[in-house]
This record gives C-alpha cells, sequence and structure tokens, in this order.
C-alpha cells in the first residue's frame, strides 16, 4: 500500500500521526512530515494508516494499491 499527504489539504490537526503513532511523525510546525510525499506502507502499520486515513477531517489522506 501507498500513502500520499496532500500539502494543500493538510492543516496540521494531527489525528492522523495519533492514529498511527509508530508510522507517522510530525514536524516542528505539527504538520505530518510526509505530507506532500508517497510513502510505502509497511504490512504491519496498514490498519493504523487507514485509521489514519478515515479520521483525517480534511480527507487530505489517500491510500492506494492495497
Amino acid at each position: 500500500m501507498k500513502l500520499t499527504v496532500d500539502a494543500a489539504r493538510c492543516t496540521g490537526h494531527g489525528r492522523c500521526y495519533a492514529a498511527a503513532a509508530d508510522f507517522l511523525s510530525y514536524d516542528d510546525d505539527g504538520y505530518v512530515t510526509v505530507r506532500g510525499q508517497v510513502v510505502d506502507v509497511p504490512d504491519e502499520h496498514v490498519a493504523a494508516v487507514r485509521d489514519a486515513a478515515a479520521n483525517c477531517p480534511e480527507q487530505a489522506i489517500e491510500l492506494s494499491g492495497d
């Protein structure tokens, strides 16, 4: 699975990295560090990443290839 965070939509609520704390982290401004990138999601983090995407109020997280 691949995860993409749309940098234009992300406003830094932090719900994604709270839901997937073992995979996602935040920068000094409170934004998820993978904003604007496409990253591979290891199998052991897929469930948490799906929760993170479901909890994003801006729907800034796109999942593909699952």
